[in-house]
């Protein structure tokens, strides 16, 4: 694409439920590609610098990857005012709950912006602890996540109390398990709704349809397979946001410039839905 046909864009902004945070609808993740060691951290600070400088500046981890939330705290060193930090609190035991959380605030300059129970491990010793330290101030937003369709119902049990604010799971063109109960009940709460696993894991964006196929999204300016779909989920207005990770700048810069109107309708979102191919 030439320099004349490129498109400006601008990163939207949605309410994180009724918490009053607010947050990009496109941010990072970093699963797998912040759990590394020594020069790589280097790209990981490259990484967090670009998504900042272009309103991405939500950025999400867990105990469970690894190094990955030490080496986004490195990333974040003489930055953490710019950015929204969403951690994760994984453990069995209330005791080591604690001391991840005591770890992640110290990592994050005394404060978390949105604290998860993950995977709902643990949640009934771990969402008291971390709504007291919503109440001092530690914590902005307190939330669950699950990954596996099994967990839903518990899941939405929880969004009706616990002091639930948010709630991050999988959604995406080819698996829309949460549109049939999660969606609405969060929609009908007032829940956050963060989104893992956008592009499947990867999985989705290598089955790229061919350049011509992208061309009537053109409209909604989609230029790249990515692109189309996390303007997919983006465009459920239940979703506050997305997190994909990557290890590429070129990358990150193309899956954050899906973060603004014109959102898909329904056919341009069914015709999305039509150009997943399965594998082989």
């Amino acid at each position: 694409m030439d320099a004349g046909r490129v498109r400006h864009w601008v990163m939207e902004i949605r309410p994180l439920g009724r918490t009053g945070l607010r947050v990009p609808v496109i941010g990072m993740g970093t699963w797998r590609t912040f759990d590394v060691s020594g020069p790589a951290e280097e790209q990981c600070a490259r990484l967090v610098e670009t998504a900042i400088e272009n309103g991405g500046n939500l950025f999400d981890s867990s105990p469970m990857y690894g190094k990955a939330q030490r080496v986004l705290a490195k990333a974040l060193d003489g930055r953490r005012d710019q950015a929204l930090v969403a951690t994760k609190v994984w453990a069995t035991s209330g005791g080591e709950g604690r001391a991840q959380i005591a770890q992640a605030l110290d990592w994050y300059g005394g404060r978390v912006d949105i604290y998860q129970v993950h995977n709902l491990m643990g949640w009934r010793e771990h969402l008291p602890y971390l709504q007291k330290l919503r109440e001092k101030g530690q914590v902005r937003v307190v939330g669950i996540t699950h990954y596996n369709h099994s967990a839903f119902p518990e899941m939405i049990r929880l969004m009706s109390g616990e002091g639930v604010e948010q709630i991050q799971v999988p959604y995406n063109v080819a698996d829309t398990v949460v549109e049939r109960e999660v969606l609405p009940a969060a929609h009908e709460r007032g829940l956050g709704v963060i989104v893992m696993r956008p592009l499947g894991e990867g999985e989705l964006a290598r089955r790229e349809p061919p350049a011509e196929a992208l061309a009537p999204l053109a409209e909604y300016g989609v230029r790249t397979w990515p692109q189309a779909l996390l303007k997919w989920i983006l465009s459920d207005p239940r979703v506050t946001a997305v997190i994909p990770a990557t290890r590429s700048l070129g990358h990150l810069r193309d899956n954050l410039a899906a973060a603004d109107p014109p959102w898909l309708d329904a056919d341009a979102r069914r015709y999305v839905g039509e150009l997943v191919q399965p594998r082989g």
